[in-house]
C-alpha cells in the first residue's frame, strides 16, 4: 500500500530553513533566528514560528542578505534541486546581492585580512596601545 502524503500547511521556521538548505543544521538555523538574522514579513521571528506558503523571509548570511518568498513547504532535507523549489528569491534581492558583491571585489584588500602581523608590526601595535594608556 503506497503512502500518500498530504500537502503541508505549516512548518516550523528552523526546520524549513534547514530543509531549504540555508543552514547545515537545525541548531545553526535556530542560532541565526535567535540572533535576529531571519525576519518573516519584516518582523523578527522565533524558531517555532510556523512558515506559510507566500510569506516573505529576509535572511542575512555573512555579507549577503536574501529576500525570498516561500513557494512550498517541507520538513525533510533533500538534495539541492529539491530545496531550490521551496523558495523564489526576489529580483531586487538578486540585484542588491550582485551590487554588494561587486563592491566587495572592488574594495579588495580592505575587507580581506593579510594574515598574522609580522614581528615589526606587532611592536608597532604594542607601542600604539601604550601611547593610548
Amino acid at each position: 500500500m503506497p503512502v500518500v502524503m498530504e500537502p503541508m500547511e505549516k512548518v516550523r521556521l528552523d526546520k524549513w530553513l534547514w530543509a531549504a538548505r540555508f543552514f547545515r543544521t537545525r541548531a545553526k538555523a535556530k542560532l541565526a533566528i535567535n540572533g535576529g538574522k531571519v525576519h518573516v514579513d519584516g518582523i523578527r521571528a522565533k524558531p517555532s514560528k510556523e512558515v506559510i506558503v507566500g510569506e516573505t523571509l529576509q535572511i542575512r548570511q555573512g555579507y549577503d542578505e536574501k529576500v525570498i518568498v516561500v513557494t512550498a513547504l517541507s520538513d525533510n532535507r533533500g538534495n539541492a534541486t529539491a530545496a531550490a523549489l521551496l523558495y523564489q528569491e526576489t529580483e531586487a534581492s538578486l540585484a542588491l546581492r550582485d551590487a554588494a558583491s561587486e563592491r566587495r571585489k572592488l574594495a579588495g584588500n580592505a575587507i580581506s585580512s593579510e594574515g598574522k602581523p609580522s614581528k615589526k608590526q606587532r611592536r608597532r601595535i604594542i607601542q600604539f596601545r601604550e601611547q593610548i594608556d
